[in-house]
């Protein structure tokens, strides 16, 4: 398949490489758009009010690589629009650094609107995060991004996961259907891991800021939210706790339905 890979980590992420050595291997044909630095949480956005350049770069992936120096959605409106010679058959966005489950996470994430973003343009969307514990996650950003052996060892798992299910989703999702599908590994993926549907678990968010500070400023401070998500289905969140592969199905052509 024709793959446009994105990320909102950033072009120098270890986890957008793994995923695009893994779609290489398994013999896909592979374009990278992604933003030059971290986009986490931007959602959406569009660089609006400024110009946005983009650069063709050899990243040391092997593939066409162009760095843009904006958002996800950027990176996959310019890259789809202008950079790509052929029209990709789907966008995959990710290996986020962190799950992306819940409400409240879907709703900002970048990785999750680099993916939907494709599905704007009438292709499949498809997400991937990859779930790491606090103290992983510290100890990453500490040492600038480099995963050690065990990490890299479950992300190269994952990787390898996210190559073997990508096309599958793709060729069972329509043209113009708007749906991205958000996948979720758990933080001890392995080949043997299976996956599970799953809704999206509903996060009421408390605040994401610490207090006003006497110079007049709120830094963002990282929370889960309180899970309210009623019994009945199994969440992206339960799934990911119970050691699955959480896979749900974004429709947003349903959105404001009746």
């Amino acid at each position: 398949m024709r793959l446009l890979v994105t990320n909102d980590d950033g072009i120098g992420s270890v986890f957008l490489h793994e995923l695009v050595r893994a779609l290489l291997a398994a013999g896909h044909e592979v374009f990278v758009v992604a933003p030059k630095l971290e986009q986490s949480w931007t959602g959406a956005s569009k660089s609006r009010h400024r110009p946005v350049h983009s650069a063709r770069q050899d990243a040391g992936l092997g593939c066409p690589t162009w760095v843009v120096d904006g958002t996800p959605c950027d990176s996959v409106n310019i890259g789809i629009g202008h950079l790509l010679p052929v029209r990709p058959d789907a966008v995959l966005s990710g290996i986020n650094i962190g799950q992306n489950a819940g409400l409240e996470f879907i709703m900002g994430s970048g990785t999750v609107a680099g993916a939907s973003e494709g599905a704007l343009h009438g292709l499949p969307g498809i997400a991937f995060s990859q779930s790491i514990p606090i103290a992983a996650y510290d100890d990453l950003k500490e040492k600038g991004g480099k995963p050690d052996e065990g990490l890299l060892s479950v992300l190269r798992a994952s990787a390898a996961q996210a190559a073997l299910l990508a096309p599958a989703l793709a060729a069972q999702t329509p043209e113009r259907s708007f749906i991205v599908h958000n996948l979720n590994f758990p933080h001890a993926c392995s080949a043997a891991t299976q996956v599970r549907r799953a809704v999206p678990a509903r996060i009421r968010a408390h605040s994401l800021f610490s207090p006003r500070a006497e110079d007049g400023t709120h830094h963002f401070v990282y929370r889960l939210g309180e899970d309210i998500s009623p019994g009945g289905s199994l969440t992206d969140r339960a799934a990911l706790d119970a050691g699955f592969i959480s896979h749900s199905v974004l429709d947003f052509s349903k959105l404001g339905s009746i």
